[in-house]
């Protein structure tokens, strides 16, 4: 299991263990943490579990695939550098501890 600290929007930090293999949208969406809708069940279909990576974990991330680079047009107020759509991003060791930011709100 990883540790992911998913903060609310609020300032409410959710640490929770996500396996290894899933996606950090399914370790939210399994964990019942709001914010993340997940309308499309992660088929990069929509932009509803758009986050703002922390700062110091940007560049440790794989970088965007044109695929998500194009939904992320759809998302509330986008940040070119940090924002990212949780279902894009697979669950390894290399993220332990990873930080996500939640926008105000999902398109």
């Amino acid at each position: 299991m990883i540790k992911i600290t998913y903060v609310e929007h609020n300032g409410r930090a959710h640490v929770v263990d996500v396996p290894r293999g899933c996606t950090v949208m399914e370790g939210a969406r399994d964990n019942g943490i709001p914010g993340i809708e997940a309308d499309c069940g992660g088929a990069c279909a929509c932009a509803t579990c758009h986050v703002y990576v922390d700062l110091n974990w940007v560049e440790k991330l794989p970088p965007k695939e044109a695929m998500e680079q194009d939904m992320l047009d759809f998302a509330y107020e986008p940040d070119p550098a940090r924002s990212r759509l949780t279902c894009q991003i697979r669950v390894n060791e290399a993220l332990e501890g990873l930080i996500l930011h939640m926008p105000e709100k999902q398109v």
